[in-house]
């Protein structure tokens, strides 16, 4: 028998629903809710590397996934002058096995809509424009009372629920993220024909302009720059602003800026950082994902850690027979080690670029590469 019989998941993002399906797709009875009132996603588009694709692959979802999104396998480096010279192209490990490409870009709507299918599919019930008021645990199971007034009783309460995570707070944990002193504009647009891996640009005005392709016909472009309050510009100021940054970089970047034109695909967001200290519950509530740890994405692996934790959280709830303290303990032992090092390496790498430092890049990442091409 699982260790709960009905769960409440707090949080329709990749955690969440990643947790949905792995528990309602064996009989366990999941409420699914998400404050925002339709399945979206924050942001333009997402890279999703190896590892993360071994767990998409598990839900069922890779047919899909890979329909919507565009794979490759190779890392391009690029010089800041008038030709966008390439100067290197890198094979790109494939941290999920040698039958999965190394990487897939998607659009971060598309992975939403095909992950919040699949949990509805498998029997997870979506609950849209709801999350929780308040929640009593206790030792048999944890009260719940929701923003409209209604309430329910849960074995477990999973809260996967983001790097604002309220249910972080609502059990007590004060931990919350820092900024790292980076800024990142992002930009959805149409994919030119030259563009077909992520072409990555070090130095210029800025410390990365990049790009991945998202799907046959689209891709996102970024360019991270120091923290910069840029909360006070309108839409259109804000695509100014990128386009001008934009305007060092060339080779591809010419045909992507010239398609920068709608403000309402430029958005703008600082780096954070969050490690909560294990053990991430607190009796029968448990954080994952970006609620329980958060990168700055130059390691592009936030998506698969969050996956990670659900596959994991899964694993154990099915195969022991309580949700104990040795529960929780395998959980710590197979997570926290693990997240906190993706977030510390994610950090450093645009540490050593903020301290103009040559740090050593290739033995981080490839400490990285070997630590995630093992199973979670």
């Amino acid at each position: 028998m699982p260790a709960v019989s009905n769960v409440l998941v707090a949080g329709a993002g990749l955690a969440g629903t990643a947790t949905a399906i792995g528990l309602a797709a064996t009989g366990v009875a999941v409420d699914l809710i998400e404050i925002k009132p339709e399945v979206t996603a924050v942001g333009s588009g997402i890279t999703m590397q190896g590892n993360g694709l071994r767990e998409l692959r598990r839900l069922g979802i890779w047919d899909a996934v890979l329909a919507a999104g565009y794979p490759f396998d190779s890392l391009g480096l690029r010089a800041p002058d008038p030709a966008g010279t390439l100067l290197a192209e890198i094979p790109d490990a494939r941290t999920g096995g040698p039958d999965l490409p190394a990487t897939v870009g998607l659009p971060r709507p598309a992975l939403a809509r095909i992950l919040t299918e699949r949990a509805v599919a498998v029997g997870a019930k979506l609950r849209l424009g709801s999350c929780v008021r308040a929640l009593a645990p206790d030792d048999g199971g944890v009260d719940v009372v929701f923003s409209d007034g209604s309430a329910g009783r849960y074995d477990l309460v999973v809260g996967a629920d983001g790097i604002r995570s309220a249910t972080r707070r609502m059990i007590g944990i004060t931990d919350e993220p820092c900024p790292t002193g980076m800024g990142i504009f992002r930009a959805f647009g149409p994919r030119p024909a030259s563009v077909t891996r992520t072409d990555l640009y070090y130095g210029g005005p800025s410390y990365i302009a990049g790009y991945c392709p998202t799907s046959e016909n689209t891709l996102y472009g970024y360019i991270v720059e120091d923290a910069r309050d840029r909360s006070g510009l309108a839409p259109a100021e804000r695509l100014a602003a990128m386009r001008e940054l934009a305007g060092a970089y060339h080779g591809p970047w010419d045909e992507i800026r010239a398609t920068l034109t709608d403000p309402a695909m430029v958005s703008y967001t600082l780096f954070e950082a969050l490690v909560v200290p294990a053990p991430w519950n607190r009796g029968r509530v448990v954080l994952i994902g970006d609620a329980a740890h958060a990168c700055p994405p130059t390691l592009a692996q936030g998506g698969s850690q969050a996956l990670e934790d659900a596959a994991v959280l899964t694993e154990l709830l099915l195969s022991h027979d309580s949700p104990d303290d040795g529960l929780w303990a395998a959980f710590a032992a197979r997570r926290f080690e693990r997240a906190k090092t993706v977030v510390e390496a994610s950090c450093q790498l645009g540490q050593w670029q903020l301290d103009h430092e040559q740090g050593d890049v290739p033995g981080l990442i490839a400490t990285i590469t070997a630590l995630v091409s093992q199973p979670a």
